[in-house]
């Protein structure tokens, strides 16, 4: 099951976003367990990137994956505030930057990683491809 839930902010997300996140997982031959999306401002974000990663800097989505073997499960953090920040500076559009975010969270999900620039170069041409599909 696929939740959303918010911090300090209304509720903005479209919900459609389930069925197309459920067939990202499928595609990936993972099965879906329990995902919380928590949509929060910059400043929580910062607060759980302090406390939890001993990071102290914004970032868009934090994951943190309770998969176990093909089924995934976690708490996907997003700053909205964050989204809105990068689509305007990457001259991009809002809802597609945010499905990029969304997407992304799964994506480590799945096990995909993006520390390194070869890692980083495929979870970029994962999310592309889930992107297209959506539209």
């Amino acid at each position: 099951m696929i939740q959303f839930f918010y911090e300090n902010l209304p509720e903005t997300v479209n919900t459609e976003y389930t069925k197309w996140l459920e067939e990202i997982i499928l595609s990936e031959e993972k099965k879906l367990g329990e995902i919380n999306y928590i949509f929060c401002d910059d400043e929580y974000l910062l607060k759980i990137n302090q406390d939890y990663l001993q990071h102290d800097y914004y970032t868009d989505i934090i994951t943190f994956d309770s998969v176990k073997g093909k089924t995934i499960s976690g708490e996907i953090f997003v700053s909205l505030q964050r989204i809105s920040d990068n689509a305007s500076t990457l001259s991009k559009n809002y809802e597609e930057e945010l499905r990029r975010v969304l997407a992304h969270g799964i994506l480590h999900l799945c096990g995909y990683k993006d520390k390194s620039e070869e890692e980083e170069q495929e979870m970029r041409s994962k999310e592309d491809f889930y992107i297209a599909k959506y539209n």
